[in-house]
């Protein structure tokens, strides 16, 4: 058994199977299957059970799994740490943040971040997934109501959703008080196009659900910044997008006595337990935590 068999077989799990493994690995999938063969006759027990879409691990080939990707971590650590030698903080960092929360809150952190650290490649994208970490993610931001157990979700705060109007708008129409006249009024929300969507009011530890039909939906919040304001409808959005507008008069709030939400009520910075960090990605999650943190003290109430 040697370092290259113990990676190959790390690969493969953490893949789930042969032919993505050859594809990280860059070898055909034959000679992965044979190298994977070679090993169990070495240790002399099966390691994975194959089937046509999964490799899933043995007892004996879970267990070797954790020592090799144990290995795998620290002979990562030990290349960082030379390669960094005498340097300043270097490295690359990938992370994937919700299209809007990342526009209008996080693009300033962010951009900061790399001031901070301009040895540090920052590869940024902008999306709303349900896969939240994929090979060259390594941080997800996302706004839902439970974190999956396959990862370490670290907390960033609440998502706090308002229904709210422009003051003409209201002028003319007046605001919905009740969640009934809510559906009954054109929304402007994000959402997904052609299905119905799925609102959560809460009040204590009443909770009610709205089915809606918007007359305005994207997933560019700034856009529904603009049709709020144009007076196209009632907003139903993050707090945060019309927070300027609210506080200069611009913007009317309504059902302050319900707690909304539409795709979660918390947002999580997420990252797999297993993958070796980088001093880059470690620095990354600490400055982000930082900034939520601060961001959430003066809203504490």
């Amino acid at each position: 058994m040697d370092l290259q068999s113990l990676t190959l077989l790390v690969e493969i799990i953490d893949n789930g199977n042969l032919s993505q493994a050859a594809r990280k690995l860059r070898m055909t999938r034959a000679n992965v299957s044979y190298h994977l063969t070679q090993l169990e006759k070495s240790v002399g027990a099966q390691l994975i059970r194959r089937t046509t879409r999964r490799a899933e691990p043995t007892e004996v080939g879970l267990r070797l799994y954790e020592h090799g990707r144990a290995i795998h971590n620290e002979m990562t650590a030990a290349r960082e740490t030379i390669a960094n030698l005498g340097q300043g903080l270097q490295g690359r960092v990938g992370i994937s943040v919700p299209s809007g929360y990342g526009q209008m809150v996080m693009g300033d952190w962010l951009i900061e971040f790399k001031r901070l650290y301009p040895g540090i490649v920052l590869d940024v994208l902008f999306e709303n997934r349900a896969d939240h970490l994929r090979d060259e993610v390594d941080i997800a931001v996302r706004v839902i109501s439970e974190p999956p157990l396959s990862v370490v979700a670290r907390s960033l705060g609440e998502m706090r959703y308002i229904a709210c109007a422009s003051r003409a708008w209201a002028a003319e129409h007046g605001l919905p008080r009740t969640l009934h006249e809510l559906r009954a009024s054109p929304v402007i929300t994000s959402g997904v196009l052609g299905r119905q969507l799925r609102l959560s009011a809460y009040q204590g530890d009443e909770r009610q659900e709205v089915m809606l039909e918007p007359t305005l939906i994207s997933e560019h919040f700034p856009f529904l910044r603009q049709g709020i304001l144009a007076g196209l409808g009632v907003g139903l959005v993050p707090d945060y997008v019309v927070q300027q507008e609210v506080a200069s008069g611009q913007v009317l709030v309504t059902l302050q006595d319900y707690r909304l939400s539409i795709f979660g009520t918390h947002l999580y910075l997420l990252y797999l337990p297993n993958r070796h960090q980088t001093r880059a990605v470690r620095t990354c999650i600490e400055f982000l935590l930082a900034k939520a943190g601060q961001r959430a003290e003066p809203a504490a109430h």
